[in-house]
């Protein structure tokens, strides 16, 4: 087994947690993976991983590695990639990282196009509303909606979502419709508390370009998508969405859009990748379907 299966094999259990896990998704058997682990220790000098009975986790110089290996793997399959004629058939594994309601919504149901054109990638996709880090986790590429807290990332802006505030008939006709940003000391929102460090979104909106926020009331608060609409759906306050993801329910009647002369900001989206020199061509490739993908769900950013 050559060196860069070696790291290849580093990395499944790294981001896995576990040889077993690791194992399985190469399927390889468990004594080859943990041999190969034991012989990139003996030819570093150094123990990897600190291995439990229930999971392993890296140790300091396994930190140390993980950057690099997954670059000179990344770097590794573009060579090999590279003298490939341009027009034969991409192939390996690709994990990606969606925003949920979007993998569920958007992505996945087109995904047979994707792989129309692209039938020798094998694609893992992941889905959530908290922020995972691309390099300890081992993703090729994410999407990303609103504005970036890392610097350490490659991005790829993609346009903006719209964003509208909204309420079910049954709030509105309980606590009346505001008129101006002044009646939401009135009313109650919906919470969302950010997956990722868990602090409350404020409530914003623009007024002759400028924008402005306030604290509003709630009862109730989400830290995901799914749960943040419900929750207006049954009437417990308004929300601030992007109006492609309540499209249906505006269409049906089951939110109203209000405040429309004073929206919230637009949120960015953007693909982002690890800092390395080259992206690959699966990489890229995802990148130009998913970009094509979006463009029905995204406007231009203003300048």
């Amino acid at each position: 087994m050559d060196r860069i299966d070696q790291l290849r094999i580093f990395l499944r259990v790294a981001q896995s947690g576990g040889f077993f896990m690791a194992a399985d998704q190469l399927g390889l058997p468990r004594p080859t993976v943990s041999l190969a682990v034991q012989q990139l220790e003996a030819r570093l000098g150094t123990r990897l991983f600190n291995r439990t009975t229930r999971r392993v986790s890296l140790t300091r110089d396994g930190e140390a590695l993980l950057e690099r290996a997954i670059a000179l793997v990344a770097d590794s399959e573009e060579l090999e990639q590279q003298f490939r004629p341009s027009g034969e058939t991409l192939r390996g594994r690709l994990r990606v990282e969606l925003p949920s309601r979007i993998a569920r919504r958007i992505v996945a149901p087109r995904l047979p196009g994707f792989f129309a054109l692209h039938p020798g990638i094998e694609l893992e996709l992941g889905s959530s509303d908290r922020v995972v880090d691309l390099v300890h986790e081992g993703i090729d590429c994410a999407l990303r909606v609103g504005e970036l807290e890392s610097s350490s990332l490659v991005a790829r802006p993609l346009g903006v979502f719209r964003l509208i505030h909204a309420a079910s008939p049954d709030y509105l006709a309980r606590h009346g419709t505001p008129r101006t940003p002044a009646d939401l000391c009135h009313h109650l929102a919906v919470g969302y508390a950010s997956p990722g460090n868990g602090r409350a979104t404020p409530w914003e909106w623009l007024a002759d370009g400028r924008l402005q926020s306030r604290p509003m009331t709630s009862q109730v608060s989400a830290n995901n998508a799914e749960n943040y609409i419900a929750c207006c759906l049954a009437g417990l306050g308004m929300i601030q969405i992007p109006e492609f993801d309540v499209r249906e329910h505006l269409e049906r009647g089951e939110l109203a859009a209000v405040l429309q002369d004073w929206p919230p900001p637009s949120m960015p989206v953007q693909m982002v990748y690890p800092h390395r020199r080259h992206l690959s061509r699966r990489v890229q490739a995802f990148s130009d379907w998913l970009a094509g993908v979006m463009a029905g769900y995204v406007e231009a950013a203003r300048p």
